[in-house]
């Protein structure tokens, strides 16, 4: 009898889904009907000629290739385990959060609230994980903390670490935090855990199906949708390590519904000895529909897990 239930919830969350495929699907429309639009954005990038029109990430470099995180833009960031993929998406719920306070949701898989919320402090406060961990905190340490709870407990930023998570349940939560706090970012650690609502036995197509729901809900609540994702092992039998498009783990359609693809790598975790730029992370833009890709060059900071702008010489 579960069982039937299960499958009858299942069916119905599919037929939900495939409703919201079609209802953002409009018809034919006259081209004067669009092009104010049009206008509206380009005289309002005109007006803010220099300044970001998007949702800040806090790294200036890459503000400047994005223009910020866009509206209704499914933004994939995939790594290698170890290059810090939860530490950049946190940076970026932080900076949107205390610094633009923007309302953020974060829907964390992998890791529990306790987890994430340890983590923005001691990335906020600028203190060591490890003094944090052992407890070695002088008097300094504590003032710094005591601010960083004061900064965090005041940003609109909302997690929710529920492990076993569908699309269906993320829009929900999303479309109520919309009409509650006006959301302006949603950001999601990691694809390959979220669950699928109809029941298949092929994993790409179950993957193709969760990138397009996303895609389908960046577009409905018209924000941007930062989701993590792992990479297959090809990039670790190559000479160069930096990942490439063709190394996103178990769909071409990752690829194809995310409007940019961002790769973290960082050197000095596979040549030690010998890279030429200790403690510099490379985000590469290996994709981005509406304007140009390339590497930018951030700072990494392992002991606060944080990631930081590079200093210019």
């Amino acid at each position: 009898a579960q069982d039937d239930v299960s499958y009858i919830m299942e069916q119905a969350e599919k037929r939900v889904i495939d409703i919201l495929q079609r209802k953002n699907t409009t018809g034919l429309v006259p081209v004067r009907s669009v092009l104010r639009g049009s206008m509206d954005k380009m005289m309002a990038a005109f007006e803010q000629q220099g300044k970001i029109t998007g949702v800040p990430s806090g790294f200036i470099d890459l503000d400047m290739k994005l223009n910020g995180l866009q509206p209704s833009d499914l933004v994939l960031v995939a790594a290698r385990p170890a290059m810090g993929k939860t530490s950049f998406a946190l940076n970026i719920a932080q900076y949107a959060a205390t610094h633009n306070n923007t309302t953020v949701a974060v829907f964390s898989l992998e890791m529990s609230k306790e987890q994430l919320v340890n983590r923005l402090l001691w990335s906020q406060a600028l203190i060591p994980s490890n003094k944090i961990r052992t407890g070695e905190l002088d008097s300094k340490d504590w003032k710094e903390i005591a601010y960083a709870m004061g900064v965090l407990s005041d940003a609109p930023l909302y997690i929710d670490d529920m492990a076993s998570i569908k699309v269906l349940d993320i829009r929900a939560k999303c479309r109520r935090l919309q009409l509650e706090k006006n959301l302006g970012l949603v950001v999601i650690d990691y694809l390959q855990l979220i669950q699928e609502s109809g029941k298949s036995s092929n994993r790409q197509e179950e993957v193709a199906r969760i990138t397009r729901s996303l895609k389908i809900l960046a577009k409905e609540l018209n924000v941007p949708v930062v989701v993590l994702s792992q990479l297959s092992r090809a990039a670790e039998s190559r000479a160069d390590h930096r990942p490439m498009l063709s190394d996103l783990r178990e769909s071409g359609a990752i690829e194809q519904d995310a409007d940019i693809v961002m790769f973290l790598y960082r050197d000095d975790y596979y040549n030690p000895d010998t890279t030429e730029k200790p403690g510099v992370a490379e985000c590469i833009i290996a994709k981005h529909r509406n304007g140009s890709t390339g590497t930018v060059e951030m700072r990494w900071m392992g002991e606060y897990t944080k990631f930081a702008n590079l200093a210019k010489s």
